[in-house]
C-alpha cells in the first residue's frame, strides 16, 4: 500500500542518519546529507551514538539493506518514515541512488514522495517475555551449537511439523527475498498479507516452506526431549540464547513501517534484475 505525502513542503525539524561507518562512501554521503539538512535548518544526529531532545521526523540510512534494517528499528521506535540510500549490493529495500542524494532530499522537504507501508512481525520470547518487531524475519538458529536442532512448529495451535534443521525462519513478504529465499523459500510480493515459514538446511525430506495468513499464531518450540541450545535473531541481530523447552511466538501485527518512495516501485522488475545479477 502506498500513500502520497501530499505535495506540501514538509516542516522537518530533525533527521536521524544511520550509516555503515566502515563504508567510506556511506560516511561521505552522510556528511553531504547532514550539510544539506543544516542549510535548511534541520538538525541531524545518529540515534545509534547520539541523543537528541527533538524527535526526528524521518530516518535516512546509508548502506545496504542490512543498514536499512538497523534504521528500521529506530523508525519503528519513533513511528516515522524511513529512506534508504543504496550503497550496498542487494538493494531490495534501499530506495535512492547516492548520485541523486540532493535531489532526493529536496523532494522530501518539498513533500514530493509517497509512503509505502510494509508489514511487521510481532515476536515474543515466551520464557523472558521480551517482545520484538521484525521487518524481515525472525529466526531460530543453532548458532554455535554443533548438532542440528529439533523445533516443533504449530500454526494456530495445530501441529505443522517437527523440523530437524540448522534453523527455522519466519519471514514477512518483505523478508521473502532475504534469508528465507537463500534457504529455499518462495518470493512473495510485498503487498501480500502473509508470513512464510522456511526451514534452514532441514534433514532428509523435510524441506517444505509454508505460507500462512499474517493473522496466524505460529509457535516455535525448541524440543525439550534432549539438551540443545539455539539463538533468536530478529532482522539479522542476535537477541539472545534459547534453551530446550523455550518457545518463540510469532504473529502479524497492525503496526506497519513506512518506507519513503521517490519513484514508482517495480518489485518484479527489481527481482528479475537482482536474480540475473546473482546468476551471473
Amino acid at each position: 500500500m502506498s500513500n502520497p505525502a501530499g505535495g506540501k513542503k514538509q516542516m522537518l525539524k530533525a533527521a536521524g542518519l544511520i550509516l555503515n561507518v566502515e563504508n567510506q562512501d556511506a560516511v561521505k554521503y552522510a556528511e553531504k546529507a547532514s550539510a544539506f539538512f543544516h542549510r535548511h535548518h534541520i538538525l541531524t544526529f545518529n540515534p545509534q551514538t547520539e541523543e537528541c531532545q527533538i524527535k526526528p521526523d524521518l530516518i535516512v540510512t546509508f548502506g545496504g539493506d542490512g543498514t536499512l534494517l538497523i534504521g528500521a528499528r529506530y523508525a519503528m521506535e519513533y513511528d516515522i518514515p524511513l529512506l534508504g540510500i543504496n550503497l550496498g549490493t542487494v538493494g531490495f529495500l534501499t530506495e535512492e541512488d547516492p548520485k541523486h542524494l540532493e535531489e532526493a532530499l529536496t523532494a522530501i522537504i518539498n513533500g514530493q514522495y509517497h509512503v509505502e507501508y510494509r508489514s511487521l512481525l510481532h515476536v515474543v520470547n515466551n520464557r523472558t517475555g521480551d517482545e520484538y518487531y521484525a521487518l524481515n524475519d525472525a529466526v531460530i538458529t543453532r548458532g554455535g551449537y554443533a548438532r542440528l536442532i529439533r523445533v516443533d512448529v504449530t500454526v494456530d495451535r495445530k501441529e505443522y511439523c517437527t523440523f530437524t534443521a540448522d534453523g527455522i525462519i519466519v519471514a514477512t513478504p518483505t523478508g521473502s527475498t532475504g534469508y528465507s529465499l537463500s534457504a529455499g523459500g518462495p518470493i512473495v510480493e510485498p503487498g501480500m498479507n502473509c508470513m512464510i515459514i522456511t526451514p534452514v538446511c532441514p534433514h532428509s525430506m523435510q524441506h517444505c516452506p509454508c505460507i500462512v495468513s499474517e493473522k496466524a499464531d505460529i509457535r516455535l518450540l525448541l524440543k525439550p526431549e534432549r539438551e540443545q541450545t539455539a539463538e533468536l535473531q530478529i532482522d539479522g541481530q542476535n537477541m539472545g540464547s534459547l534453551s530446550a523447552g523455550d518457545t518463540v511466538h510469532v504473529t502479524g501485527t497492525d503496526r506497519k513501517i513506512s518506507l519513503i518512495r521517490l519513484h514508482p516501485y517495480d518489485f518484479f522488475g527489481l527481482t528479475r534484475r537482482k536474480l540475473s545479477e546473482w546468476g551471473s
